[in-house]
C-alpha cells in the first residue's frame, strides 16, 4: 500500500520505505518520511493535488506521485 492509497481525513499510517534513490526519494526522507514514522491525512486541495499530511509535528504536502512513492502500512481509519 501507497500513501497515496489513504482516502479520508485521519487515515494514520507508518513509513515502511520510501521507492527509488533520486532527487525525489532523498526529498522526501529528508523531510521526515523515513521508516517507521507515522504519519496522517489531513486532507486535499480543491482538485485533490497536493494532499496534506501531519508528520513529525508539521504539515507536508505532497504531490500524488511523490505520495505513490512512499511504500506504507496502515494503522489506523478516520475517526
Amino acid at each position: 500500500m501507497t500513501l497515496d492509497a489513504l482516502k479520508e481525513p485521519g487515515e494514520r499510517a507508518r513509513v515502511k520505505d520510501i521507492a527509488g534513490d533520486d532527487a525525489i526519494s532523498v526529498r522526501l526522507m529528508e523531510m521526515g518520511l523515513t521508516e517507521g514514522e507515522e504519519i496522517e491525512l489531513l486532507g486535499f486541495a480543491p482538485l485533490g493535488d497536493p494532499i496534506e499530511y501531519f508528520v513529525r509535528g508539521y504539515r507536508v504536502s505532497l504531490r500524488a506521485t511523490e505520495a505513490a512513492r512512499v511504500e506504507i502500512e496502515q494503522i489506523s481509519a478516520a475517526k
